[in-house]
């Protein structure tokens, strides 16, 4: 498991003054001056001695130059010192203070290297003053710096860290907890009451008994740090927060029109955000709140208030429930945050895919039966689809695990991510290893079964409190299709094919829309008319397995360096054949009854005026007139597709021509 929370804390020895200082002196090698470095050297880690670089004669003029220009461009030969030298002089310059001083490099490898390079000679673990960001890999804290400054230099009272994420939260925690070992309590904090650092992270996946370590008071003479998401902004107060750090931003859910789908993202707080998160501090007394982004990134970046979610997210759910209360004018409807009318066309369409409403926008059987379910319509479908076929139990489990947060356990430790992933291969492999809607209903199960459910979560590295929550979920599901299936006129079907591919087959009938295609290498292409490309995610047990693959559907897509497909599981196209068309053969303004009636009026104005129709005639030629009225009737609408046919097929016949020349 990770190791925090955890303390960093003094030293078991304490020393008396004047042998600490004669350590140090032996200890610290004699500083060189920059002008002597190029003939005496230094000694480098391996025996040697450093090369001087050329870039070390201009240093004073490079730092001048820096501080008298916005822009300024450096050049010189490979390994002058461009890259690894020039950030050190900044950093020791003073540069830092206003904000980072980075470096591009275009390849992962040379980034990597220059960074380690760079904290070697800085004589820093990488990630604290010197750190890397790359695909896949972030190993840079600015704000771990800021916290640690926090605790050095400010006095008694604890500290809490806004950050975005889990994984980014753990790496935080990893980073501050090697910096804190260093601390030497005796010289280093200016605070001499104080004798540790108590690390806890807290985010909205953990355990109701780790979140709980967050509110108990520290040890006397220990500071404490959470390093938390923005539920500690919003749902969660803690006593004894003297200083906040601020990041400046949040995982949100956005609709993505791109993708028709919700995807959760990154994004700059609010400036009401920023000023909740302030108020965190200094509760019970006085505070100070630390925000690691500059005056144009406030004025420029972050909106005033939060978007509402009705404004951001999808609105099936939302027009179901009014359609179903009779009220159809949704475009119209007074909405307190009035969303997007394209948000609310996309809802009607999705809501025509799953058959919740009719061409003319009311409500069907199926959609009344929808909106008694606490599931988005896709996933709804699936469940009543399951039920009419008697097969709920297969479908119920799956949809309580896919209505609670992600339930693995992915440490940031090296050590402990290789057994996590062990565990979750092993379950994937009970599941058949190819279906991950499959391996969701596996460890519902067998977590559900074992005698003791929290500790089978512990060993398999399951988020106990988030199978807890799927456990109460179905067992509401469950009584709603209980009471779905004892109305008279609820639909019962038979399944005539094999038992295996039931589920999958009722996934198709509420998923069809999230359909992609392999189209080249690795990469799938959605099937809904957008053709946007998607790769299944690392964590999927059909990651590396593409190439075996020709359909699939997804649950979600996650965005980060590229767009994957979150939840998979392999089909065959006949089973969306008949579904795929629903994607494509509607307008969805015919779905609604007021935009076609709009629609209907608009051209009653413009058409049916006498006046407007004689003054358009009176303006075209009578030769265009009629050109027009030929172009139109029955007759050359056949000439036109006949002769169209024809091309075809004379097109058709030259490439077979070209083809047999060839061979």
């Amino acid at each position: 498991m990770s190791r925090f929370p955890a303390v960093a804390g003094r030293a078991p020895r304490r020393q008396e003054e004047g042998e600490r200082s004669r350590d140090l002196q032996e200890e610290r090698p004699s500083a060189v001056p920059i002008a002597d470095r190029e003939e005496k050297g230094c000694t480098s880690q391996e025996g040697g001695t450093t090369p001087t670089f050329p870039i070390q004669k201009q240093r004073k003029k490079l730092i001048q130059a820096v501080r008298d220009n916005s822009f300024l461009i450096v050049t010189g030969n490979t390994g002058s010192g461009k890259t690894t030298q020039l950030p050190k002089y900044l950093y020791e310059a003073g540069f830092s203070q206003h904000g980072m001083i980075g470096v591009t490099q275009p390849r992962k490898v040379a980034a990597i290297s220059v960074a380690q390079r760079v904290a070697e000679e800085m004589k820093c673990t990488l990630g604290s003053k010197v750190g890397y960001q790359v695909r896949f890999d972030d190993c840079s804290s600015k704000i771990v710096k800021v916290t640690m400054d926090i605790h050095l230099n400010e006095m008694a009272g604890d500290i809490l860290v806004f950050l975005t994420g889990q994984f980014e939260i753990e790496k935080s925690c990893e980073l501050l907890f090697q910096m804190a070992e260093s601390v030497d309590y005796d010289y280093d904090v200016q605070d001499t009451t104080l004798d540790g650092l108590l690390i806890l992270p807290c985010y909205g996946s953990m355990t109701t008994d780790q979140q709980r370590r967050i509110f108990l008071p520290p040890p006397p003479g220990i500071r404490k740090c959470v390093i938390s998401t923005n539920i500690s902004a919003t749902s969660l107060t803690i006593d004894g927060i003297r200083y906040v750090v601020d990041g400046g931003f949040v995982k949100q859910l956005n609709h993505n029109p791109r993708l028709g789908l919700d995807i959760l993202e990154v994004v700059p707080i609010s400036k009401s955000e920023a000023l909740q998160r302030s108020g965190r501090a200094g509760r019970t007394s006085s505070g100070k709140c630390f925000r690691i982004y500059s005056k144009d990134f406030w004025n420029q970046c972050m909106p005033d208030h939060v978007i509402p979610e009705i404004k951001r997210t999808s609105l099936t759910s939302v027009v179901l429930t009014l359609k179903c209360l009779a009220i159809h004018d949704v475009i119209r409807f007074p909405y307190l945050d009035p969303p997007n009318e394209r948000l609310i066309l996309e809802a009607l369409k999705q809501l025509y895919q799953c058959d919740a409403i009719d061409r003319s926008g009311h409500v069907t059987r199926l959609g009344l039966s929808m909106v008694e379910f606490p599931l988005p319509p896709h996933l709804t479908c699936a469940v009543i689809k399951a039920a009419s076929l008697d097969c709920e139990d297969l479908l119920l489990p799956i949809a309580a695990m896919l209505s609670v947060e992600n339930v693995f356990i992915r440490p940031v430790d090296p050590e402990y991510q290789k057994e996590a992933e062990q565990r979750h291969r092993e379950l994937a492999a009970k599941a058949g290893g190819f279906n991950d809607f499959a391996t969701l209903a596996v460890i519902f199960e067998q977590c559900k079964s074992s005698g003791a459910p929290a500790s089978w979560c512990q060993k398999h590295w399951i988020h106990w409190r988030c199978l807890f929550s799927a456990f109460r979920v179905e067992a509401q599901l469950r009584e709603l299709i209980r009471k779905l299936k004892q109305q008279s006129d609820f639909p019962r079907e038979t399944f005539e094919g094999p038992k295996h591919e039931v589920l999958r087959r009722c996934l198709c009938a509420g998923y069809f829309k999230n359909v992609a295609r392999r189209s080249v290498g690795r990469t799938f292409c959605t099937m809904d008319g957008r053709g946007s490309p998607v790769h299944i995610h690392p964590s999927s047990a059909l990651h590396e397995q593409e190439t075996k693959l020709e359909w699939i559907i997804f649950h979600e897509v996650l965005v980060t360096t590229k767009v994957y497909a979150r939840i998979v599981c392999p089909i065959r196209y006949e089973w969306v054949r008949d579904l795929l068309p629903k994607l494509h053969e509607f307008n969805a303004h015919d779905l609604s009854s007021v935009a076609r009636r709009e629609m209907r009026e608009d051209a009653r104005r413009r058409w049916t005026n006498k006046e407007n129709v004689k003054h358009l005639k009176d303006g075209i030629p009578k030769e265009v007139l009629k050109k027009m009225q030929r172009r139109n009737d029955d007759k050359s609408i056949s000439d036109a597709r006949a002769r169209f046919l024809e091309r075809k097929q004379q097109r058709s016949q030259d490439h077979s021509d070209t083809l047999k020349e060839t061979g």
